[in-house]
């Protein structure tokens, strides 16, 4: 049986095809929530992103609505944002190729680069500090460029969850696919609650009217 949220937004799940089926999209703004990240690791610094989503889910009832799209090879929820509808996505593939699973939904939903949003990890900002901007480049995020790529548009709307950058150059790769600390894993409901209502309160007033601004 079809979880209910899917149900509720418009999608649901075929059992004999084990994939998502869209129905006539719904009135109101529809927007792309991704949080990237690599799949089977949720616990690490670089899947921070996802962390952010797993907590939108919560936040909008639909955590127990995931259900795996085949098509883009990525676990989809569903939820209603007033009058806007967020297609909630975490990839199945690695932070490389998130991208590919990014475009893909997006291209199912008919949505434009401006109607995606993107949620990572930030090795420039300390652990703790969020910020949101419009479009830009992928400043060394290999997931951010992934989607650059595969969506051919850098307007895409992103959250970036900080992270805080090791101090030793050479431990960076070691330092992103590690797991968050006991002392920054006390930070991390906080720091989830915040992203999620920063990214709500964003989205609702970009469903009200024009884009919002650039937050710091």
């Amino acid at each position: 049986m079809s979880p209910p949220g899917l149900l509720r937004a418009g999608l649901w799940r075929s059992p004999a095809m084990s994939r998502c089926v869209l129905e006539p999209r719904p009135p109101g703004k529809r927007w792309l929530v991704a949080g990237l990240g690599n799949p089977g690791l949720p616990g690490t610094r670089h899947s921070v992103g996802m962390a952010v989503l797993g907590q939108l889910a919560r936040r909008l009832g639909v955590a127990e609505s995931w259900a795996r799209d085949r098509r883009c090879a990525a676990d989809l929820a569903l939820a209603p944002l007033g009058d806007a509808q967020l297609v909630l996505l975490r990839p199945r593939r690695l932070m490389n190729a998130n991208g590919r699973s990014v475009a893909r939904a997006a291209e199912m939903f008919g949505l434009t680069a401006e109607e995606v949003y993107l949620v990572h990890d930030e090795l420039d900002k300390p652990l703790g500090k969020l910020a949101l901007k419009l479009g830009g480049s992928a400043r060394g995020h290999n997931g951010v460029r992934s989607c650059i790529s595969c969506l051919n548009s850098s307007a895409m709307p992103r959250l970036r969850v900080g992270i805080g950058r090791p101090t030793n150059p050479e431990a960076v790769q070691a330092y992103v696919l590690g797991c968050f600390s006991p002392s920054e894993q006390e930070l991390l409901p906080l720091l989830l609650d915040r992203a999620t209502d920063l990214l709500l309160d964003h989205i609702r007033e970009r469903s009200q009217g024009p884009s919002a601004g650039v937050s710091p």
